[in-house]
């Protein structure tokens, strides 16, 4: 099998922008390796950071048209990323920016139209990752624990936190994984209230006071009582979590060191229930990674038996682009990548659609 060299892009909920990851990809004596050998995050500016926040409220027309605008914009991008540092690449494997995501209504929804993706950068582009999971009956999330179980098998969990909290580990010898819940997106929906677009380091969550109310309110959503496989996105959020956020009027602080314990909280639960290990360990990537002080809470929650590996900041900054990257190679040798054991779809998977340039 040849080395591959592919351009990861993702975009997440938690809105901070477009992460763009170039990797080398290969497999040597049935093990997947790999090396980020440039990275980026491109900042949404505020007016398509706002486009994108408010994607959900859009007609099917408007909705269709930033899907197009959208995937031009990602062209664009990776072209001048391309160029800037000289690249040579096989393809683009793109995750998009989902809008939508309503599994148990059979539909999930990603923007960044592939073909106008592929027009713009003019290389080929395999994307659009969730839609055949879902349409076997799956979750069509999260989509990760591929990676993990090829690349990260080491760690007994593996644990993002995006916009969403989500986390994959090994039971009864098949990798299964499910969103637990909150991570990034309430936190920096309260910052952004004063023009920030996220808590550097938790630095205001750790000046805050507990809020019991909000905090019991929290705890008491009904999603955290569901079975997995299960998986949730903005919908959830500003459904059930904003009017509990709105409804509890406290300091920035007071709510931004509420939301972290809450987090953490229900982080522990999920990871004390499936951990039959005395000791285990827990990798963390995403952007929560980077929150110093919610990092600390985790640890405290968790206990002893449990170790936080917190791993280099480009591994917490583009994992997801890394897996996607890795998405686009396994589809590309029509290898298994997406798992059943995790979405609860009725089979296995070798998803995405390929795109050529025009």
């Amino acid at each position: 099998m040849k080395t591959y060299k592919v351009l990861g892009l993702m975009s997440g909920t938690s809105l901070d922008g477009l992460d763009i990851a170039y990797c080398k990809i290969w497999k040597k004596l049935d093990r997947w390796h790999f090396e980020i050998l440039k990275s980026d995050t491109i900042d949404y500016d505020n007016g398509l950071r706002t486009q994108l926040m408010n994607s959900i409220l859009l007609n099917a027309v408007d909705l269709l048209s930033l899907n197009n605008f959208y995937g031009s914009w990602l062209g664009l991008r990776a072209k001048e990323f391309i160029l800037k540092n000289k690249l040579d690449i096989d393809f683009i494997a793109s995750h998009g920016h989902t809008t939508h995501h309503r599994p148990e209504r059979g539909l999930t929804y990603q923007i960044g139209s592939g073909q106008h993706l592929a027009n713009e950068s003019q290389e080929k582009v395999i994307c659009d990752f969730r839609t055949n999971d879902v349409a076997l009956g799956g979750e069509g999330a999260p989509l990760v624990p591929i990676g993990d179980q090829l690349f990260f098998s080491s760690y007994n969990f593996c644990l993002n936190l995006g916009g969403i909290a989500n986390m994959s580990f090994l039971q009864n010898g098949k990798r299964v994984a499910y969103d637990i819940g909150l991570a990034n997106m309430p936190l920096n929906y309260l910052t952004q209230k004063i023009g920030l677009s996220y808590d550097k380091g938790g630095e205001k969550a750790k000046k805050g006071k507990l809020n019991t109310g909000l905090l019991k309110e929290l705890n008491s959503l009904s999603f955290y009582k569901e079975n997995f496989p299960k998986s949730t996105g903005y919908e959830w959020f500003t459904e059930k979590v904003c009017p509990i956020l709105e409804s509890h009027k406290d300091t920035l602080e007071n709510q931004l060191h509420t939301l972290i314990k809450h987090i953490c909280e229900q982080i522990a639960i999920q990871v004390k229930a499936n951990n039959s290990n005395k000791k285990a360990t827990l990798l963390v990537t995403g952007g929560g990674a980077l929150n110093h002080y919610m990092m600390n809470v985790l640890q405290n929650e968790l206990g002893e038996n449990t170790e936080l590996i917190i791993p280099s900041e480009q591994l917490i900054s583009y994992k997801e682009a890394l897996i996607f990257a890795l998405m686009g190679v396994l589809r590309h040798e029509q290898e298994i990548n997406v798992l059943k054991s995790v979405t609860g779809a009725r089979k296995n998977s070798s998803s995405g659609v390929v795109y050529l340039p025009a």
